[in-house]
């Protein structure tokens, strides 16, 4: 074990990502769930006090105009855009994941051609957006095909309208090929809508460069945004004028003030929003990204590539053998920034994990999932984390 401990003080010595670990409010717990919930930086709670206390307490409603709240869901949607590969214009911030996976699936099927009336929907997806996307089936009279990511290509067809699927498998952390199957969408005459929760701020996307049509994520996990901090939807440029909100709310109005009974949408990504922008969660997340600074995606993306390789590694040399197996790609092309591990008494054991300082969280029935967020997980965290895992399985 002690190899694999200098090991890890050396990885870490030469992380160029590891100072940015004090920019976080940590312990000396191993935090691997930040794929369910991002760590607060630590100047969030200064600036959310200024905000109530200045920007609310003394200006009140002069802040919608001199504290910049109106302009803050297409503010914050330019912060985000880079980070999943986008041109300022096409991200818009607020309200939760959910209602924007139904903003775009019915948006999109809006946008379909004629005589395609097929929504298919990755079987494996998070069951919100299972659950959305039969909803907007029956509002606008498609049918709902279930399909894994890997028989997308063969369910494709002449019907097809619209492929929702999740960039990363929320249970094995499994990368989907975005672009690949992108692209095979766009052969089929159809639009492929993403929703990247467990990509965003972990790993290069490039919605632009891919082509995507509409995308959604949240902001509470690899963006660090706060417990329920607001989502944010993308609508490619070549779709916006055509984009036909099933939520049109009075701010996405053209002329939101005219207060007129007939609706007139915005221009550009305006016409994603709804109603009154939920301004203290919108402006922690705006704050909580500026630890992006100078931070580049790709730098990230290698620093989880060898976290996860450390920690795999790890767990072969410590664990038990028979007692874990990984239900996480090994090649790094299918590989998001978590690593999930099956288990036949996992609740069992995730629960002694968390008591003895490492927090992952599970997946029932048999999945340990842990989340490596590399703006401050160390391979220190990785090597503690499986030394801790082989001695609660030892047992």
């Amino acid at each position: 074990m002690s190899d694999y401990k200098e090991r890890a003080e050396a990885l870490d010595a030469a992380d160029a990502l590891a100072p940015l670990r004090e920019l976080f409010v940590l312990d000396d717990t191993v935090y691997l769930d930040g794929n369910s919930l991002g760590a607060l930086p630590r100047h969030v709670p200064g600036r959310v006090q200024d905000v109530i206390t200045r920007e609310w307490g003394s200006l009140r409603i002069r802040s919608w105009t001199e504290s910049g709240w109106w302009t803050a869901p297409e503010r914050i949607g330019d912060r985000i855009a880079p980070l999943v590969g986008a041109a300022a214009g096409q991200i818009v911030v607020g309200d939760s994941t959910s209602v924007n996976v139904f903003k775009a699936v019915v948006a999109a099927s809006r946008l379909a051609s004629e005589g395609r009336d097929e929504i298919l929907v990755d079987a494996t997806t998070f069951p919100s957006d299972g659950y959305i996307a039969e909803s907007a089936a029956r509002m606008t009279g498609h049918r709902i095909v279930p399909v894994a990511p890997a028989g997308v290509r063969e369910a494709l067809g002449p019907r097809t309208a619209v492929v929702l699927l999740n960039h990363v498998d929320y249970r094995t952390g499994r990368l989907h090929d975005l672009p690949g199957l992108t692209a095979a969408v766009h052969d089929a005459g159809a639009l492929a809508v993403w929703d990247l929760c467990h990509s965003a701020g972990a790993l290069p996307v490039g919605l632009d460069a891919h082509g995507v049509d509409l995308a959604v994520g949240c902001t509470y996990k690899y963006l660090n945004g706060g417990p329920g901090s607001p989502a944010f939807l993308y609508v490619a440029e070549r779709h916006q004028e055509a984009f036909d909100s099933p939520l049109p709310g009075w701010t996405s109005h053209a002329d939101p003030f005219a207060m007129t009974p007939g609706y007139e949408p915005a221009d550009g990504s305006v016409r994603g929003r709804v109603g009154t922008p939920d301004i203290l969660s919108m402006l922690a997340l705006e704050a909580s990204l500026e630890v992006w600074e100078g931070v580049t995606v790709e730098a990230v993306r290698a620093k989880s590539l060898a976290l996860t390789d450390f920690f795999l590694e790890c767990v072969a040399a410590y664990v038990p053998e028979g007692r874990v197996t990984s239900a996480t790609p090994e090649a790094h092309a299918e590989r998001g920034s978590q690593v999930s591990l099956r288990c036949d008494d996992a609740e069992a054991v995730m629960r002694v994990l968390i008591e003895r300082g490492v927090v992952g969280d599970l997946r029932r029935p048999d999945v340990l999932r842990f989340g490596f967020t590399p703006l401050y997980v160390g391979f220190a965290d990785a090597e503690r984390a499986a030394r801790i895992l082989a001695e609660v399985l030892a047992v």
